[in-house]
């Protein structure tokens, strides 16, 4: 049967290439957010960097939400088009715009609510509580353009459209860039706006992106379009939506769990701590999370694969990029061990935070390449229906192995040993992940 979608019939390598570097530039940018907004307010004071450190956790919860749903309607979709089933896969995309837009709502309100109380449970400095309070209450407002723009994201991806979804997640990071400084600071006619002026510029990123994927979905012809004419609610397909992003939405929101478990450690030591580990982990999520883009890109290969009954352009597509992913931890490792002096230099690191923080961010960094190869795992169980599987590796990975490390290492070594916890946590998972991709080929269920 003669088919011209390039993910049945292009060679599977330069496929993944033409399918990663994409969404490896999109979640890069995305993941850069923060860390700009941390580089520059680290300019202001350490207490304003403790302050983004903080408010880290729940804007952390809030992209899993938005990836959760993103990352369900990309399967989903993926899934339809290579069954051929266009009128489904057209239903997804507008049952995950109303999804992302009601979720998004939903999480505004509630991140509001309890922004308080939170960061009265983290710090008595009360600086630190009023700069807490200032950015999260302007940053609560970016979650319904975030949920919607990474929605459209990974709807136009889905179709095997990498390079159209990159541009308005440049054009985002763009404005968050150049506004940074100036709404921090006060420049020209814009007044000097502290830490508020970067939660400001980081919600004027992610309006920028969700118009700019509307103008993509709605004024370009697609593969896939917003079902409107005799469209009506599906609970299963909602359903699937919420299933097969679940995994994704339990990586991205045990980093939230992780950050906030860490901080109440952290708290018993000093200030300085909270605002190291904050500005370290948005290094390691921009490593983590770029590599976990080049994923993304094998993820809708293997599923459209799967899909289509292909079991052997599925199992090259996992094992490319498992090798690809293989060499990216290790750069990022490298990066890391060799330079953390200077990456905490971007944060403005004072001496007693350097005394400990470089140590620490090398300790840490061994974890990073045990941690690209149980994600590619995951994902394999991901994409073929394997739900159960892929969440229990993210469980382990950010709860059941990592919560005791911390607990037992920090009595045994205190604060190193909260660093030491990490590469044991990642070390272990792996084993389990691949025990369980072992048992399940055994069993002949892959």
């Amino acid at each position: 049967m003669q088919t011209n979608n390039k993910m049945a019939v292009a060679p599977v390598g330069k496929l993944i290439w033409q399918m990663s570097i994409p969404p490896l530039i999109s979640m890069f940018l995305q993941y850069s957010y923060n860390l700009i907004d941390s580089a520059f307010v680290a300019r202001l004071s350490e207490n304003a960097l403790t302050a983004v450190s903080l408010s880290f956790p729940i804007t952390t919860l809030m992209n899993a939400a938005s990836i959760w749903i993103g990352v369900g309607v990309n399967v989903l979709i993926a899934g339809y088009l290579g069954q051929k089933k266009q009128d489904e896969a057209n239903a997804t995309v507008t049952h995950g715009l109303l999804l992302a837009f009601g979720i998004g709502a939903l999480l505004n309100l509630m991140s509001l609510l309890i922004m308080k109380p939170y960061f009265r449970a983290f710090t008595n400095n009360e600086e630190i509580y009023q700069l807490s309070i200032a950015y999260m209450s302007v940053c609560s407002f970016m979650q319904i353009p975030n949920m919607v723009h990474i929605a459209i994201q990974k709807m136009i991806q889905a179709t095997g459209n990498m390079v159209a979804p990159m541009w308005f997640q440049i054009a985002g990071v763009v404005v968050n860039f150049v506004f940074d400084p100036i709404l921090i600071f006060g420049i020209g006619i814009f007044p000097a706006m502290g830490i508020r002026g970067a939660a400001v510029a980081t919600v004027a990123g992610y309006l920028l992106s969700m118009i700019l994927a509307f103008a993509l979905l709605l004024g370009k012809k697609q593969k896939v379009q917003v079902k409107i004419k005799g469209f009506h609610l599906k609970k299963q397909m909602i359903y699937r939506i919420f299933a097969f992003g679940l995994p994704s939405f339990i990586m991205n929101a045990l980093s939230s769990f992780v950050v906030t478990f860490v901080n109440l450690f952290l708290v018993a030591y000093s200030d300085t701590a909270i605002a190291f580990f904050g500005a370290y982990f948005k290094v390691q999520q921009l490593i983590v999370m770029t590599v976990n883009g080049l994923i993304q890109g094998c993820l809708p290969v293997m599923r459209f694969n799967y899909g289509a009954g292909n079991s052997e352009r599925l199992h090259s597509a996992f094992r490319y990029g498992t090798v690809l992913v293989t060499g990216m931890m290790i750069l990022g490792t490298l990066a890391v061990l060799l330079f953390p002096a200077q990456i905490l230099g971007l944060f403005m690191a004072s001496e007693a935070m350097r005394s400990f923080g470089i140590s620490a961010m090398r300790i840490m960094a061994a974890s990073y390449l045990f941690c690209g190869l149980s994600t590619m795992i995951s994902t394999y169980f991901q994409t073929t229906e394997k739900v159960g599987s892929s969440m229990a590796i993210q469980l382990c990975r950010q709860m059941l192995f990592l919560v005791p490390a911390l607990w037992c290492l920090d009595k045994l070594f205190q604060l190193n040993g909260i660093w030491l916890a990490f590469p044991v946590a990642e070390t272990a998972t792996l084993l389990v992940a691949l025990v369980m991709m072992a048992w399940h080929r055994r069993k002949n269920i892959s």
